[in-house]
């Protein structure tokens, strides 16, 4: 992925992550996922007081893009509040999975935008996928 491409989506994630709605933890999470078309959509994670019923950003990314007729992704953004850049949750991993490839990149940065870039094996190796099926 080209870095003027990685700085649109890392803007994107840092923008999204304000709209979060995070009233029981207030840790807010946007992220930015790049369409192989170059569209590129948000999400944002949404809190609910049954914590089990929340939804992490990446997933509601992913499930955005998957309603509006998405289904060929080149890479996402993962931004958040803190000093420290977070990875996606295993939910989040296998969900991801389900959509990009082993080599795809996932950016993760912190408040500042700072961090690092993963494949998808380095985040999930050895992911169940439907070719297991």
């Amino acid at each position: 992925m080209e870095q003027e491409t990685k700085e649109r989506l890392i803007q994107a994630a840092l923008a999204a992550r304000d709209k979060a709605y995070v009233p029981y933890s207030n840790y807010r999470v946007g992220a930015a996922l790049l369409t192989k078309e170059g569209k590129i959509i948000t999400g944002c994670n949404v809190e609910n007081a049954s914590y089990g019923l929340s939804n992490c950003a990446e997933r509601t990314a992913i499930f955005k893009a998957v309603s509006e007729g998405e289904r060929d992704f080149a890479g996402m953004a993962v931004a958040v509040y803190g000093k420290k850049a977070a990875s996606p949750c295993g939910a989040c991993r296998q969900v991801l999975r389900e959509f990009f490839n082993d080599d795809a990149e996932i950016i993760l940065v912190n408040e500042e935008g700072k961090g690092s870039v993963a494949t998808m094996e380095q985040l999930l190796p050895g992911a169940f996928t439907g070719e297991d099926m």
